[in-house]
């Protein structure tokens, strides 16, 4: 995004004509970065050359999926729902991965019967579950084990999962009976090590730590993964301090582990692939002033934008048009649900605003729409996609009558 003659603009397209076209709130990914984004993913590895599976989570719009697929990458799923966007969106089935602590017989079934690369199993119950399930299909199941490395991520302890304290993967000795049990399966091939220590990572050591484990983990099994599924948990930049993960040492790392290790990467980027590529942009419905700050209530909630409720987290925010006139009041940015979490920033010095106006919180492509809700009976906002000079409306804004 970029200001053209005071006209803040995604691409070539000016936010303002969004609004006016689509309405508001709204989101809006780039083509461009999202494409952008993928190359230089691939570029940062490319000397192994790793399966790269879109962790479909970050953000489950099916068009969108649509040309990640067509840009190279698989799905990483952890439903049955998830799954079936995937495939809908035309996902290579040996290119998907299902992931996730609780996976039903109905869901364990659906992707046997797709016929999927892998099944990342999480405990003993489901290796059990899916052995019986492998049994009577008559079929041979691919699946991982999802090891617990008990690596701080150093990270938001909400989005932390490689400690010995989350709910994910297994711990090193049951990792253990796992391979065993496995190996004596008639019904399971063991063919790969998963693990996954968290997400919005931006410091390389914690990968550099999991990658230690990991190959002490092989040596003591005496196994041969065909794959090792390092997950995602890349971070981007949220703040103006362009704070970046060291891609450079990653790669470093793993190119050691793997001169051991004969295996192939599987990578499950999201956020990193899709982060940086939305915004949302929402209309001032009413300022509301006080003694200290005054209250700038949008027409976006925190069921458009769940993360700075859930998490915390801090979206930068930013005027449609700059008029370089700058409010001697706070602003306190805020959405109309009843709730007191439902706000998303508080900005000092921010440019002087009038009711009607236009703002943009940047960085909302993960986990931004795939985690809104109709929280309130609040239709979700329409979602568009600026490819070149063109607007692709990737999904319709709900309407209340299809809600009520």
């Amino acid at each position: 995004m970029k200001y053209i003659d005071k006209n803040l603009s995604i691409e070539s397209i000016k936010v303002l004509d969004v609004a006016k076209k689509f309405g508001t709130p709204v989101y809006c990914y780039s083509y461009k970065l999202l494409k952008e984004n993928i190359a230089s993913f691939k570029k940062n590895f490319k000397t192994f050359a790793p399966l790269i599976c879109f962790a479909v989570k970050s953000n489950t719009n099916v068009n969108l999926i649509k040309e990640i697929r067509k840009l190279g990458l698989g799905a990483d799923v952890v439903s049955k729902g998830e799954l079936m966007i995937a495939l809908k969106a035309g996902v290579d089935p040996k290119k998907i991965v299902f992931s996730g602590v609780g996976k039903t017989y109905s869901e364990i079934s659906y992707a046997i019967d797709k016929k999927i690369l892998l099944i990342n199993a999480e405990s003993k119950s489901e290796i059990i579950q899916i052995e019986k399930i492998a049994k009577s299909k008559k079929k041979i199941i691919n699946v991982g084990i999802r090891l617990n490395p008990n690596t701080d991520a150093k990270t938001l302890s909400q989005i932390s999962t490689g400690k010995k304290e989350n709910k994910f993967g297994v711990d090193e000795k049951i990792f253990f009976e796992l391979v065993d049990y496995s190996k004596n399966s008639k019904n399971i091939n063991l063919k790969c090590l998963s693990v996954h220590i968290g997400s919005q990572i931006l410091d390389h050591k914690p990968y550099e730590k999991m990658l230690k484990v990991i190959d002490k983990i092989i040596k003591k099994s005496n196994h041969k993964f065909a794959f090792i599924d390092l997950g995602g948990g890349m971070g981007i930049s949220y703040e103006n301090n362009n704070k970046k993960l060291n891609y450079k040492k990653y790669n470093t790392a793993i190119n050691k582990f793997l001169k051991k290790n004969k295996s192939k990467i599987i990578f499950e980027p999201g956020r990193s692939i899709v982060g940086n590529i939305g915004s949302l942009i929402s209309r001032v419905t009413y300022i509301k002033e006080s003694d200290k700050k005054d209250f700038i209530i949008l027409d976006a909630a925190m069921n458009d934008l769940m993360r700075p409720a859930l998490y915390g987290a801090n979206h930068r925010t930013l005027p449609a048009l700059k008029t370089n006139k700058i409010s001697k009041k706070t602003y306190e940015f805020v959405g109309p649900i009843c709730e007191s979490t439902d706000k998303f920033t508080t900005l000092k010095k921010f440019q002087k605003l009038k009711e009607k106006d236009l703002i943009v919180m940047c960085d909302v492509g993960a986990y931004g729409m795939s985690l809104s809700s109709n929280y309130n009976v609040r239709p979700k906002p329409a979602e568009v996609l600026i490819k070149g000079s063109k607007i692709n409306v990737v999904k319709k804004r709900q309407k209340l009558k299809d809600l009520i």
